[in-house]
């Protein structure tokens, strides 16, 4: 158990179980559609590394939706960042601790190794603090290292609460009609890491275009 896991209080601790059993019977009530599916099966048939990226807000229904298909999650060393992990971990997710400002070194490395191994990683380029919809270069580098793809993912729904949060972090409601939305695998051009970040407004573009196609 590590560190910050030990760290928890208690209030901590009914938090996550009490997210975990809200989580867990919400999400049963969502009428979820795909769009573009076929871009996440073609990487998965050609058995192709790839980032899953997605902008920190829409981080909940898409957690429920790849549940239990083992793709590891960047997820941030911070204290918040722990019930995160652990919500991740009990539905079938593995994890990668760092972030773009703390365990970025080890983040990127852990990263790299993952998808050249063949695995798939997600990544909120955003997250954990913002600002919103601002693609930080980690899983720019990481694609441009590893030679990956990089695919990213939007979620909207019909009805949601919006916290009031940097990122107006979306929680669908009740029956809600939630619309999974997948864009074009696409490669970092870049020849090297500092070249890899200036692609930031591209890889931004891409991921808006998929919260467009889910009608967010």
């Amino acid at each position: 158990m590590s560190e910050e896991t030990e760290s928890l209080s208690w209030r901590s601790r009914a938090l996550l179980l009490v997210g975990r059993g809200f989580l867990q019977i919400l999400s049963r009530t969502w009428r979820v559609r795909v769009v573009n599916g076929e871009a996440l099966r073609n990487l998965r048939r050609k058995q192709l590394p790839f980032i899953f990226a997605l902008w920190h807000g829409h981080l909940l229904p898409l957690l429920w939706h790849h549940r239990g298909q083992g793709v590891l999650v960047l997820i941030s060393e911070h204290r918040d960042g722990e019930l995160v992990a652990r919500t991740a971990e009990s539905l079938g997710y593995g994890l990668i601790r760092g972030s773009t400002t703390r365990g970025a070194d080890r983040a990127l490395i852990s990263m790299v190794r993952e998808l050249q191994a063949g695995h798939e990683v997600a990544i909120t380029p955003d997250g954990p603090r913002g600002p919103a919809a601002t693609f930080a270069p980690g899983a720019l580098v990481a694609a441009q290292r590893s030679d990956s793809f990089i695919l990213p993912v939007a979620a909207s729904a019909d009805r949601a609460w919006r916290l009031r949060s940097w990122d107006r972090f979306m929680i669908p409601k009740p029956f809600a009609r939630v619309t999974v939305a997948y864009g074009t695998p696409t490669k970092v051009l870049a020849v090297s890491a500092r070249a890899a970040a200036e692609e930031a407004p591209r890889f931004e573009r891409l991921i808006n275009e998929a919260i467009g196609v889910a009608g967010g």
